[in-house]
């Protein structure tokens, strides 16, 4: 059997210039991650990431657990994140208003607002509508994804690694918490209000494990967080 290792990035600079950025914390998260399976023996026979900043640097923490050390990560914008901003401006001209629902200001993954549970509400409610195709981008909403095109690409660069590395391979990826819920669905078949839900509860620096050959597929770990699970390392866990 072959294995995908899915990680999520450590946690990113939310609410700061640029949120596509690991923070202080989230390069320490992934540096615990790299020295506990360092401890462990673990290696690792490629790894993969997207294009987004924070994925490709916590691929770069974890590249001496893989075999030949590689410079960098293989990159696959096919593992990025879908993005939040234009799903909450559509939302908010098109939608919030209706639902008894305002901001003081536009949000963003920069902006989040005054109020950072507002601020979730708001997005539950965004990617809600998402889900059910009842967001409509307009021309100038630029950078909007389909939920039927995010959950396309997911499945499809999951087959492909598949598919590309078998006999007992081991694969490494540096991602994001909505492609691994994705990623999930594609192993366990659940709904796509699920994915969602899933999504929500995906821990940085998690790590998610799926095995996969002679026609079966299986989940055989969910956002664990072994490397943190110390008392004195409680502050590092974190969802955003």
């Amino acid at each position: 059997m072959s294995e995908l290792i899915l990680v999520r990035h450590g946690q990113a600079s939310f609410g700061k210039k640029s949120y596509d950025k690991l923070s202080d914390r989230g390069i320490e998260q992934v540096k615990l991650l790299a020295r506990h399976w360092q401890d462990m023996g673990e290696r690792f026979d490629c790894i993969y990431s997207g294009t987004l900043l924070r994925q490709r640097e916590t691929a770069k923490e974890l590249l001496s657990l893989v075999r030949g050390e590689p410079d960098k990560s293989i990159e696959n914008p096919s593992l990025n994140e879908y993005n939040g901003d234009p799903l909450m401006r559509v939302y908010l001209r098109d939608h919030a208003a209706s639902e008894g629902r305002k901001l003081d200001r536009e949000a963003s993954m920069t902006d989040p607002g005054k109020d950072p549970r507002r601020f979730q509400e708001i997005f539950e409610a965004a990617t809600a509508k998402w889900i059910r195709n009842e967001l409509q981008p307009e021309p100038g909403d630029t950078e909007f994804e389909y939920w039927d095109s995010f959950k396309s690409r997911v499945h499809g660069v999951v087959d492909e690694l598949m598919a590309r590395h078998s006999g007992g391979s081991k694969v490494l990826i540096s991602t994001s918490g909505g492609v691994i819920a994705m990623a999930l669905q594609r192993v366990l078949q659940f709904p796509d209000e699920q994915v969602i839900t899933t999504n929500w509860m995906v821990k940085n620096s998690s790590v998610t494990r799926v095995k996969y050959g002679n026609g079966k597929l299986s989940l055989v770990l969910f956002n664990s967080l072994a490397h943190l699970e110390k008392a004195e390392l409680a502050h590092m866990v974190t969802y955003r």
